[in-house]
C-alpha cells in the first residue's frame, strides 16, 4: 500500500465521530492492506512503531520538528513558527507549507513499508548527535511525500495523531474485516489480552482467519494483560457469590508480572518485569531480578506478584507511595539499599512452554508454590481456604493489622481472566469512609489555574473522569481542589505539565460548564476517596440522555454520578487511563452504597 493512500484513510477517520463508522472505515483499510503491511499500519494507527510494551519512543519535541520542517521546505524557523502559531498544530503547519513549496518533487511510489522503516530508524537513533540525525531523517521524509502524508507523519512523530479511537475499536475493525460485524470481537479481545500486540493479532487473522487465534499462548517477553478483581462490600456477599474460596492479603504495593527464561550455555538469564500498564520496570528493581535467578527453579516462567517496600529497621511494610520511590532512572542501587522490597508472588501463568491460563486457581497456586525456592526477597503469598463470613472477617482484620489494604478472595476453580474484571477474583478493602467502602481510580482530564495562594502551584482544581467502555470515552465524575497538601499540588503540576494539549481530546465527554483552563491528554491516573457517590445532572459518568419533546435536542433522563467531597489519596503511576474505574463499577458501588 502506498503511504499516500494510508494518509487518505487517516483523513477520513479524523472527520468521523461515530464509533460504528470508524469501525467500518478501519475494516476497509485492513482489507486493502497487504499481509506484510497490516501490522505496520496497526502500529502507525497507535502512533508508534513498536507494541505498547516496548519503550521505544520518537523523542522529538515541537522545536526539533519545527527545525525538520524548515530544513525540508527551505523555510526559516521563524516562518514555520509563525504558521504554527496560527494553526496550533504542526501537522497542519507542515501540510500548509508543503502545499506552497512547488519545487520539491513527490515520490508517488513511497509505500507504508518505506515510511515505517524510516520512522523506526528515527525512533531507534540514540546517543551523541542523535537529535540532529532525527531532524535530518524527518526532513528527508517530508521532502519526499505529499502534503497530506506530511501532516500525519509529523503527528505520529509528536505522538499527536488524535484520531479519537482506542485499540478496542481497532479490534472491532478486524472483526468487521473478517465477518462484516463485531461478532468476532470477543475472540479477538481474548487473544489480544494474552498477546497485547495489535500487529501480531492483525497479521495472524489476515493470514489464517479467526481460527489462527486458537493457537495463541503466552510468550515470555510479551506481557499478558493482567486480570482485575471485582469488588464487593461485605464478607457475606463474597461467600454468597463464589462460596468456599481462597483468601489472600491485598498488598499495598506495585503489581508486576515477571517473565523469566534461563538461557542455556550462558551466564545471563532473560528477565523482564512489567507493570499493569505494560511499562518495563526491570532496571528499577535489580534486587528482584537477582532474586528471580536464585529462587525460581524452572527454565522459564511468567508469574505475578506485588512488590512491597518495608522499613529495614522495623520490618514494617510501608505505603504504596514509598514503594513508588523505587521507580526511577538514576541512583537505582542506592535507593534499593535505602528502600528494600519484597515480591509477594500470588499467581503463575506459564511454566516451561505450558500455558496455565486454562487451569483452575487451585492448580495454578500449587504450581507457583512448587517453583519458588525459599529466600528472603521472593515470598510465596499465603492463602487461606475459607467458607464462612466470620473467617473472611478474621483474615481481613489480620491484613489491616499488618498494614495491608484488605483481602482478595479467589474462586477455587476460577480461571485467570487476562485483561478482564471477572468474578474469579473479588477484592474487599478497608473502608475509606463511613459510606463508601472503596476508593476510585480516576483520570485527570484538565485543570483550572490557581488563584490566591494557589497561583504559586499553577493549579487550582482539576477535572477527573472514569472510563465508559460502551462509548470508549472518558466521562466526568468530579472536580477536586480541596484536601491537597502544598507538596501534592507541586507534584501534581510537575506531572501534568507534559500532558497539556490545546484542544479537548476527542475521547472526552465533558459539559461546557466544566471546561477547564488547560486540557490534558489521557495519561495521569489518581486514586481518590470520597464520602459517597451521588447523582449529578452536570457530570456525564453514567448519565442517560433521551430526545426532548421537540426532538431537536437531548435532555437528561437519568443524572450522572458524582463524588461527594473527593480527596486525593495518591498518584497511580502503575495504571493506564483505561484502567481507571469504569462506569459499570460505579453503578455497582452506587447500588451497594444504597443497600448500606
Amino acid at each position: 500500500m502506498k503511504f499516500a493512500k494510508l494518509a487518505e484513510y487517516f483523513a477520513n477517520l479524523e472527520k468521523i465521530t461515530s464509533r460504528n463508522e470508524m469501525t467500518v472505515v478501519l475494516s476497509l483499510l485492513f482489507k486493502a492492506a497487504e499481509q506484510d503491511t497490516i501490522g505496520k499500519i496497526c502500529y502507525l494507527l497507535q502512533g508508534r512503531v513498536v507494541p505498547l510494551y516496548e519503550s521505544l519512543e520518537f523523542g522529538m519535541a515541537d522545536k526539533m520538528v519545527i527545525r525538520a520542517i524548515g530544513e525540508a521546505l527551505n523555510a526559516s524557523i521563524g516562518d514555520v513558527t509563525k504558521v504554527f502559531k496560527l494553526t496550533g498544530d504542526l501537522g497542519f503547519t507542515v501540510e500548509e507549507l508543503r502545499v506552497k513549496n512547488k519545487e520539491l518533487r513527490i515520490n508517488k511510489n513511497t509505500t507504508v513499508i518505506d515510511i515505517f522503516a524510516l520512522l523506526h530508524k528515527m525512533a531507534s537513533t540514540t546517543g551523541e548527535g542523535s537529535q540532529d540525525e532525527k531532524i535530518k531523517l524527518l526532513a528527508e521524509i517530508i521532502k519526499s511525500v505529499d502534503s497530506l502524508s506530511a501532516r500525519y507523519i509529523v503527528r505520529i512523530v509528536l505522538a499527536k495523531l488524535r484520531l479519537g479511537f482506542s485499540d478496542m475499536t481497532m479490534l472491532d475493525g478486524l472483526s468487521w474485516m473478517l465477518v462484516g460485524s463485531k461478532g468476532e470481537k470477543e475472540r479477538l479481545e481474548k487473544a489480544y489480552n494474552v498477546r497485547p500486540d495489535l500487529a501480531f493479532v492483525a497479521e495472524t487473522v489476515k493470514a489464517k482467519g479467526i481460527a489462527g487465534l486458537s493457537h495463541i499462548k503466552p510468550n515470555p517477553g510479551t506481557p499478558i494483560m493482567m486480570a482485575r478483581a471485582n469488588r464487593l462490600s461485605s464478607a457475606h456477599e463474597i461467600i454468597e457469590k463464589i462460596g468456599q474460596c481462597a483468601v489472600e492479603y491485598k498488598y499495598d504495593g506495585l503489581r508486576v508480572q515477571a517473565h523469566y527464561k534461563r538461557i542455556k550455555n550462558s551466564k545471563s538469564n532473560y528477565i523482564k518485569l512489567f507493570s499493569r500498564n505494560l511499562e518495563d520496570m526491570t532496571k528499577m528493581f535489580p534486587d528482584i531480578c537477582e532474586a528471580i535467578k536464585k529462587q525460581i527453579t524452572t527454565d522459564s516462567a511468567i508469574f505475578e506478584g506485588e512488590i512491597v517496600a518495608y522499613n529495614p529497621e522495623t520490618g514494617v511494610f510501608v505505603p504504596f507511595q514509598e514503594t513508588m520511590q523505587r521507580k526511577r532512572k538514576y541512583d537505582i542501587q542506592s535507593k534499593a539499599a535505602e528502600i528494600p522490597v519484597k515480591l509477594f508472588a500470588f499467581e503463575i501463568l506459564y511454566i516451561d512452554g505450558k500455558s496455565l491460563l486454562d487451569e483452575p486457581y487451585r492448580i495454578r497456586k500449587k504450581q507457583l508454590q512448587d517453583v519458588i525456592k525459599s529466600g528472603s526477597t521472593i515470598v510465596y503469598a499465603q492463602e487461606e481456604l475459607v467458607s464462612t463470613d466470620e473467617k473472611i472477617e478474621e483474615v481481613f482484620d489480620d491484613s489491616i493489622r499488618k498494614h495491608f489494604e484488605g483481602i482478595i478472595a479467589k474462586k477455587l476453580d476460577g480461571l485467570y481472566e487476562a485483561g478482564m474484571r471477572g468474578w474469579s477474583w473479588i477484592k474487599f478493602k478497608k473502608a475509606m469512609s463511613k459510606k463508601l467502602m472503596d476508593t476510585v481510580d480516576v483520570l485527570v482530564m484538565g485543570y483550572t489555574k490557581g488563584e490566591g495562594k494557589r497561583t504559586n502551584f499553577g493549579v487550582g482544581q482539576f477535572l477527573t473522569g472514569v472510563y465508559d467502555l460502551k462509548q470508549e470515552k472518558y466521562v466526568t465524575i468530579s472536580k477536586i481542589g480541596t484536601g491537597l497538601t502544598d507538596e501534592q499540588f507541586r507534584e501534581f503540576y510537575k506531572r501534568v505539565h507534559k500532558l497539556e494539549t490545546k484542544e479537548k481530546p476527542q475521547e472526552y465527554d465533558v459539559e461546557k460548564l466544566l471546561t477547564p483552563d488547560v486540557w490534558l491528554k489521557p495519561g495521569l491516573v489518581v486514586e481518590v476517596s470520597c464520602d459517597e457517590i451521588t447523582r449529578s445532572a452536570v457530570h456525564s459518568a453514567g448519565r442517560v440522555m433521551e430526545p426532548s419533546k421537540s426532538g431537536k435536542a437531548l435532555s437528561v433522563k437519568l443524572a450522572g454520578f458524582a463524588l461527594r467531597f473527593p480527596r486525593l489519596e495518591r498518584f497511580r503511576d502503575d495504571k493506564r487511563p483505561e484502567d481507571a474505574t469504569s462506569v459499570k463499577e460505579l453503578e455497582s458501588m452506587f447500588a451497594a452504597q444504597s443497600k448500606r
